[in-house]
């Protein structure tokens, strides 16, 4: 089935949640885009996340100017991602579907504002 969501219309939210996580595949293909060994990668890119509940690695992130931190990865000016070709499985599967429960809300409230670029603040 076709999706029903545009991401180059959408801020990036996806790319802010907390915790992004990655495989050693992930870390192979950065490493492999940037020209890294795995080891040198997994340092520079992620950060070992361990609770009670979870155990992994995650991608670093930074300050935004839409949302309180965002991949590191992401252009904040254009609001895209820099590494889309080698960026790890969990983004490639996102949303798992053909719709995007964040793309609809953001429509909904784009279409309400009569702002096409509108974005909702907390």
């Amino acid at each position: 089935m076709k999706a029903r969501y545009d991401c180059s219309k959408c801020p990036g939210y996806c790319c802010s949640y907390d915790r992004i996580e990655v495989s050693d595949f992930d870390i192979a293909r950065l490493a492999k885009h940037f020209g890294l060994s795995a080891d040198a990668a997994r340092e520079k890119f992620t950060f070992h996340h361990k609770t009670k509940d979870a155990d992994e690695w995650v991608l670093r992130h930074r300050k935004d100017t839409v949302y309180k931190s965002i991949c590191r990865f992401f252009d904040q000016d254009e609001r895209r991602c820099t590494i889309y070709a080698a960026r790890p499985n969990v983004c490639r599967r996102y949303p798992s579907g053909t719709t995007c429960g964040y793309y609809d809300f953001l429509l909904f409230e784009r279409e309400q504002q009569g702002d096409d670029d509108f974005i909702p603040s907390a």
